[in-house]
């Protein structure tokens, strides 16, 4: 019999809070709002046994001794894990969207001059606020979603989930269109990491100099080192969860791997025999309580946006904290236009409630994402750009990436139930490099998808089963695994966002997004997917489905060196302004075979540090040398 830290006694698997509460504790507990415990009113008996009584009575013992819930906190995170670095990024280990005082955010008028007006409050934005804020910047983030609330908003249900994906009209075409959608689009406080599968590897050293090293793509006007310990920082707020590392540039993880799922077990030793190295991780989740947010329950349902807040997003994250030092992000509100005077940016036009406003401030960050984000630039003709904002040199919009994404999927003769875990949880980057015997430029990684029923039906489908077939599928479900490739398809001017002749509900022109392969996209896909077929056999699959699709938009704005072949300099400043600036994905050059949300967020922890440095000076970006003179021969 153990004894719990009141001297009573309990069984070893009973849980401390389901002992009887002490009730004068509750009497004027404000942090739960409309109990039946006031201090005008007698005690409901009844209500004590409830769950929320003991909720309720755990927060007034945990109000009275902050210092120890503290100290209880830290010393919980720190299991099985790398003790972060006492830098402001542990400080986030407090923050969670269910604490955020929206009732005590600081609001601004439209008439106040801010000093960062941020558009678009995603992994891009969100990281960018919550840097300035800390610094004492007054920073307003319009975001044309709404401000999720996971206790209100989401569900563990796929069929009830697509509200919180992206669902504005948008056309697309080329020769290989691009589905737009959850796969690749946010929507909402949060952006796209609010769906995102959680997924947070780095990009390669390589990845910054394609060009240089393989003679396709585009150099970066900075390099990988540039960005390396804005990486460690944000793998350390989200958390990031998995084994050491070993490609690209080799590193450990702030939290320890995860458990894997019956298939990924399978998978691993199929691996070992094809002489592959598979890893668990990286996933931005929560191994553990972090903070006061809770562990992973492990039930798969990270696309629908994680109900119990174990998988980290800007929502959970960054956005909380900056609120907290005073930052206003004001949702519901869709930017119209960036509106200029000569080569300034005085502040955007919005529409909110159904009025049009305009927010003033002394510098804005457009971090729409890489459809948004050009067609905004683009929609912001005015006086002096004719054009479409920065876009004097035909730039905008063009070089707008994804990654060829095939998945296949095996099916085994036991149940592997592939869904107890976080969609990616093993992976491989052993094929991310340029390999001249595979007979294409770059390369591609694999990892587990996960799919859950509704998504699983989907890839039967894309392989034409219908009917008795798919039902026949349906059943198997939880007999199949399934591995994704993510290719890394090169940057070509003509895949490119314009405005199309159609309008959206403010009257304004959307977004064409043209897409079309290449001879080296399609080589790099084709390997890909033959590879994987030939891994889920040497694993024992019984049947095979493969699908080809896409993901992870990425470039539009890209960053450059010069007007003539980019919209944005290497401090993310547009070329012809001299204090509009891009921080989201659209400003990458090259897309890689990782998933882009880590390095959006890396981007804009970079630009975050430089603000607070004065290193970007007002005025126009000056053009700059290649990257060989910028950084020497490659080696």
């Amino acid at each position: 019999m153990a004894l719990d830290e009141d001297g009573d006694q309990r069984e070893p698997w009973e849980k401390p809070e389901t002992r009887d509460i002490n009730a004068e504790l509750l009497r004027d507990n404000e942090q739960h709002l409309g109990s039946k415990v006031k201090a005008d009113k007698p005690i409901d008996l009844d209500w004590l046994k409830t769950e929320a009584a003991r909720a309720a009575a755990i927060s007034a013992e945990l109000a009275a001794n902050p210092r120890q819930f503290r100290a209880n906190s830290y010393k919980r995170l720190l299991k099985g894990a790398i003790q972060p670095k006492e830098n402001d990024s542990f400080r986030l280990l407090h923050v969670h969207k269910r604490a955020v005082p929206q009732e005590k955010m600081r609001r601004y008028t439209d008439d106040d001059e801010v000093d960062l007006l941020i558009v678009g409050a995603g992994a891009g934005g969100g990281v960018l606020a919550q840097r300035m804020a800390r610094v004492g910047w007054r920073v307003v983030v319009l975001e044309g979603g709404p401000f999720w609330d996971p206790d209100a908003d989401w569900v563990s249900d796929e069929a009830a989930s697509h509200h919180i994906y992206w669902n504005g009209k948008r056309i697309i075409g080329g020769a290989d269109p691009v589905a737009m959608g959850k796969n690749n689009s946010g929507h909402g406080v949060g952006g796209s990491m609010v769906h995102y599968a959680g997924y947070v590897p780095r990009f390669h050293p390589s990845d910054f100099m394609t060009q240089s090293l393989d003679g396709v793509g585009a150099d970066w006007p900075i390099s990988y080192w540039d960005v390396a310990r804005h990486y460690e920082a944000c793998e350390v707020e989200l958390p990031a969860a998995g084994q050491d590392w070993p490609w690209g540039h080799v590193h450990r993880y702030t939290h320890s791997p995860h458990p894997v799922s019956g298939a990924a077990e399978r998978l691993i030793v199929g691996a070992d025999k094809f002489g592959m190295n598979l890893k668990i991780g990286p996933v931005g989740i929560a191994n553990g309580t972090f903070g006061n947010r809770p562990h992973c329950i492990y039930r798969g349902f990270c696309l629908q946006g994680c109900k119990v807040n174990a998988k980290g997003s800007p929502l959970v994250t960054h956005i909380p904290d900056a609120i907290n030092h005073g930052a206003e992000i004001r949702a519901n509100s869709t930017v119209l236009r960036v509106l200029m005077d000569g080569a300034r940016a005085t502040g955007v036009e919005y529409v909110r409630d159904g009025q049009i406003r305009r927010q003033r401030a002394k510098k804005v960050a457009v971090a729409g994402y890489a459809i948004e984000s050009p067609r905004l630039l683009l929609n912001s003709a005015q006086k002096d750009w004719d054009d479409g904002v920065g876009n004097r040199h035909d730039q905008v919009g063009r070089y707008v990436m994804v990654q060829g994404a095939p998945v296949v999927m095996g099916r085994f003769p036991e149940m592997l139930r592939t869904y107890k875990a976080p969609p990616p949880e093993i992976s491989t980057e052993q094929f991310y490099e340029t390999d001249d015997q595979r007979g294409f430029k770059r390369g591609f990684s694999i990892q587990t998808t996960g799919p859950l029923p509704i998504g699983f039906a989907h890839n039967i489908l894309g392989e034409g089963h219908w009917g008795d077939a798919l039902r026949e599928y349906g059943r198997d479900y939880n007999h199949w695994a399934s591995l994704g490739g993510l290719c890394e398809l090169l940057p070509n001017a003509d895949n490119r966002v314009t405005l199309a002749d159609v309008t959206d509900h403010n009257g304004l022109p959307v977004a064409r997004f043209d897409h079309s392969l290449h001879d080296n996209d399609k080589k790099n896909i084709a390997y890909a997917m033959r590879f994987i077929k030939g891994l889920l056999q040497q694993s024992g699959a019984q049947d095979i489905i493969a699908v080809e699709r896409f993901a992870h938009l990425i470039g539009g704005n890209r960053m450059g060196f010069s007007p003539e072949d980019s919209v944005v300099s290497s401090d993310h400043k547009v070329w012809g302004t001299e204090n509009l600036f891009v921080t989201d994905g659209s400003a990458c050059p090259t897309q890689g075979s990782a998933n882009p949300a880590l390095t959006i967020m890396a981007l804009s922890s970079r630009l975050g540090e430089r603000f607070s440095r004065g290193q970007v000076p007002d005025g126009q970006p000056q053009r700059v040398k290649q990257r060989a003179e910028l950084f020497g021969p490659v080696k």
